[in-house]
């Protein structure tokens, strides 16, 4: 599976972005997928999650503010963030696996995207 995320850019605090990421190569619908998120000199962190039958979660840093969801026909997932906040700021990455469980942990996901940069200016 290859998934290409797209979406990141330069926004200014309480702006929204969408981010999206697409998979090709596998059946899409089999997969959990994930965000994960990077800042600089921090450790990669979740952010939200979508199991193969629908329900989400994301971290309580974000929670209220971004919503995930996924289109199986596109196999596309999308993470809208609004009331950006300087503290999102990091690179965001998509990631899909077969797991049911532990899906705020990175080691759950088998594919992962190249990452896309949300920087978030106060």
């Amino acid at each position: 599976v290859q998934l290409q995320a797209s979406g990141g850019g330069l926004v200014q605090t309480g702006d929204s972005l969408r981010l999206s990421c697409t998979a090709s190569g596998g059946s899409f619908g089999r997969y959990a997928l994930g965000w994960f998120r990077q800042a600089p000199g921090k450790e990669r962190e979740f952010v939200a999650r979508v199991a193969t039958y629908g329900t989400t979660s994301s971290a309580d840093s974000v929670k209220g503010r971004f919503t995930m969801s996924r289109d199986n026909d596109k196999n596309t997932v999308y993470l809208q963030m609004n009331s950006l906040k300087p503290e999102d700021t990091a690179v965001y990455y998509c990631a899909a696996g077969t797991s049911s469980y532990y899906l705020d942990v990175a080691s759950s996901y088998t594919y992962w995207g190249q990452g896309t940069l949300v920087t978030v200016s106060s």
